[in-house]
């Protein structure tokens, strides 16, 4: 008898346990090596890693809104920067955060641009 006994359970992991994606297994490692606190709890990195998918699954929503937006199929930095910026929160929370091949904001200053003149228009010829 080679195979788990009739009464075994199959094991899982910890992500899959909390119906997450990313690597919870992972996320408590990262945790401990840094030493953020002498002691972690177990559920520490199952909160972080639910965090984390929730931040990225909102980064990409928007970016592929923003893609599709450009009548591209492919997510490019481009997208990604335009997403981020866009969103009030997301852009608070990644101020200092620099997106390789993200390009800026397309924005005129005000002062730039052309002034429209009121002129009164008289009856006469110009």
């Amino acid at each position: 008898m080679s195979g788990p006994k009739s009464g075994a359970k199959k094991p899982m992991t910890r992500s899959a346990r909390a119906g997450l994606q990313f690597p919870v297994g992972r996320v408590h490692r990262f945790l401990r090596r840094e030493r953020y606190a002498p002691r972690i709890t177990s559920c520490a990195p199952v909160y972080l890693a639910a965090v984390l998918e929730y931040l990225v699954a909102e980064m990409v929503e928007l970016a592929g809104n923003a893609a599709r937006d450009n009548k591209k199929k492919l997510i490019k930095p481009r997208h990604i920067q335009l997403a981020i910026r866009q969103d009030e929160e997301l852009s608070q929370l990644l101020d200092g955060v620099t997106i390789a091949g993200g390009g800026v904001l397309p924005n005129i200053h005000e002062v730039l641009l052309p002034q429209h003149s009121k002129k009164s228009r008289t009856g006469g010829k110009f």
